[in-house]
């Protein structure tokens, strides 16, 4: 017997006698979506095991320092608006968040990580596994339990695996498919992605947590410092290269100003963003990438106080208990891409009604971030796309990216969800990752709770469960989720029915449903007959009277006592002859026909149940 084969016996035999290695999930990560999965499981009855490398819990919001979130600040969705809230409360209002100008939402990792930990305490079906690795996953074949993970703290089974790690190493672990960096113009259809497929990834970041000190506290000046690696890092007279707009020392300062007189410093240009391709690394070989990034930083660090002159800043001796006063990890903007289910590209978030597949209506979370590329650490940035903030609307991602296409139960949680190689310049934002945590957990319990497989869920009980939940499944802007008819909308509008309209005003990101407008007869009638026969039941115009008879035919019961029916449903100025608009169309439709739980959608967003 070879020896793998015997390390695999008896670690089944050491299962078969010690109930507390079996979970029903098992995740693996404790980053933003480790997290979110991990508690989203419990609160779903599941029990969870989360195993997590460092003490922290967070990943990018708090262990590698990114307190500054980007996006979603309008569609708090989910888990993402319960970790609003909760800084909300810690720091005593919504003000006290916008402490510097690249976002709305400002905190001390510290803080991020202490509240994480104060939710995730609560969780009965919780346990955390801190300061500890995973050596190996196994498949073991016939047995109750689909996976073995073997971890520095011991074996564990269960039935469902999350990849949650940073860059999404249980991939190769279990022989999972997975691309790594830029996909060429070919293979999505992407206008604007390059001619040839690579493997270049996003540059990471050694950010750091700089407090003001109130005395000179300059370092060392670091080897090799070279100022002039940094002249075009803010406006300045020695810079004689830069093509992107400058911003002046303060401004770059107060960028990431974090509460209580401490600065983040996240710069991307010609800051402390470093490049290396390290995601096939070993653990030695990452180790020494993370040592050269730190000093990048470090000569940024030195630039910044002996060349800016704020010498009196410097990383703070209160944020992490590290010798080099680090994060404990940097931050990653992009990992391993699973080969999911159906796989979420460029043209499914510009133009998401007229693609091959209505991915739309198997929506579970939101975003509006554009799409970002920091590319400008590479050696070579000047061949590769122009990626910064390039426009798009804001989108939903559909369910069948966070699942495997090839492993039966394994999810992910973080950045290696199945997108293009452009669509995780958007997806890879702190509220999404948030979101898509959540929701992996939220699968993973389902099908623990209902004895399937995870590709068996159902899409529509997934959503409506998420809606209940207080997140988003459509993205609009313009209907908030404490609208009275926010779950209508959100339903009609998954259905394909009513169609909303994506924008890109300036810097900002926008998906809007406009319940006021008009309605388009013509466009109607192509949409309500994906789901029903109109050479049966015509409908010949929009009047409330028209709607009402049509509604009555499709269900074949009459309606009466409308006006009384109208009113009960929250709607105002009934009139039998006047034109119904989209928003009252929607609550009629949703509240009698039901078309969103009447008809089920497959994984692909196909409707593979009628009921009229």
């Amino acid at each position: 017997m070879r020896l793998n084969s015997v390390i695999l016996f008896f670690t089944i035999l050491l299962f078969s006698c010690n109930d507390s290695s079996k979970f029903d999930v098992v995740i693996v990560g404790g980053g933003a979506g480790g997290t979110s999965a991990a508690i989203q499981s419990a609160r779903n009855g599941a029990k969870t095991l989360l195993i997590e490398e460092t003490e922290w819990l967070g990943g990018m919001l708090t262990s590698a320092g990114v307190s500054a979130i980007d996006g979603n600040y309008k569609l708090p969705s989910g888990f993402w608006g319960e970790f609003k809230d909760s800084l909300v409360s810690h720091y005593g209002d919504l003000e006290s968040l916008k402490t510097g100008w690249v976002s709305n939402v400002l905190f001390e990792p510290k803080v991020g990580n202490e509240i994480l930990k104060s939710i995730a305490k609560n969780e009965k079906n919780l346990k955390i596994l801190f300061s500890s690795s995973v050596s190996s996953v196994f498949q073991p074949k016939d047995d109750y339990y689909n996976f073995i993970v073997n971890s520095s703290k011991g074996h564990f089974s269960s039935k469902v695996l999350i990849d949650a790690t940073e860059l999404g190493d249980i991939l190769p672990m279990i022989k999972e498919d997975y691309d790594i960096g830029m996909d060429n113009i070919e293979m999505y259809d992407e206008d604007i992605a390059p001619k040839l497929k690579n493997d270049i990834i996003q540059d990471l970041t050694y950010v750091m947590v700089l407090k003001n000190y109130n005395k000179n506290v300059k370092i060392e000046k670091p080897k090799n410092y070279d100022p002039s690696e940094f002249y075009c890092s803010t406006s300045s007279i020695n810079c004689t290269e830069s093509d992107k707009a400058l911003w002046a020392p303060n401004q770059m300062m107060n960028y990431g100003k974090l509460p209580n007189d401490k600065i983040m410093i996240n710069w991307p240009i010609y800051g402390n963003d470093y490049y290396s391709n390290l995601l096939e690394m070993n653990h030695d070989q990452r180790e020494e990438v993370f040592k050269k990034a730190k000093e990048k930083s470090l000569k940024f660090l030195y630039y910044i106080q002996d060349e800016l002159g704020f010498y009196n800043y410097s990383l703070s001796d209160e944020e992490y208990d590290t010798k080099d006063k680090f994060p404990l990890i940097p931050y990653y903007r992009e990992a391993r891409r699973i080969k999911g289910i159906v796989t979420f590209s460029l043209n499914y978030i510009k133009n998401p009604y007229d693609q091959k597949y209505p991915l739309y209506r198997t929506g579970i979370l939101v975003g509006d971030y554009p799409v970002d590329h920091h590319h400008d650490a590479h050696p070579d940035k000047k061949s590769l796309p122009q990626l910064a903030f390039y426009p798009i609307p804001s989108y939903s991602l559909p369910l069948g990216s966070i699942i495997s296409k090839k492993t039966s139960n394994f999810l992910v949680a973080e950045k290696s969800i199945s997108v293009s190689n452009l669509v995780n310049g958007t997806t890879r934002l702190q509220p999404v990752v948030l979101q898509v945590g959540q929701i992996a957990g939220l699968i993973a319990s389902e099908s623990i709770k209902n004895n399937i497989s995870t590709n068996e869920i159902d899409i529509r009980d997934i959503q409506t469960k998420i809606l209940n939940n207080g997140g988003y499944i459509q993205p609009y802007l313009d209907v908030e989720k404490n609208h009275p008819f926010f779950k209508a909308y959100q339903r009609i509008g998954s259905t394909g029915i009513l169609r909303a309209t994506g924008l890109n005003i300036g810097w900002s990101n926008q998906t809007w449903f406009y319940p006021e407008r008009s309605i388009v007869l013509d466009q109607l009638l192509k949409n309500l007959g994906n789901y029903y026969d109109l050479n049966k039941n015509p409908l010949s115009d929009l009047r409330t009277k028209t709607i009402f008879k049509w509604i009555s035919l499709v269900q074949n019961q009459e309606i009466k006592n409308q006006q009384k029916i109208w009113n009960a449903l929250g709607l105002s100025n009934f009139n039998s002859d006047r034109k119904i608009n989209r928003g009252e169309f929607a609550i009629i439709l949703d509240y009698f026909l039901n078309p969103f739980n009447n008809f089920k959608v497959d994984i692909k967003g196909n409707i593979i149940k009628n009921e009229y």
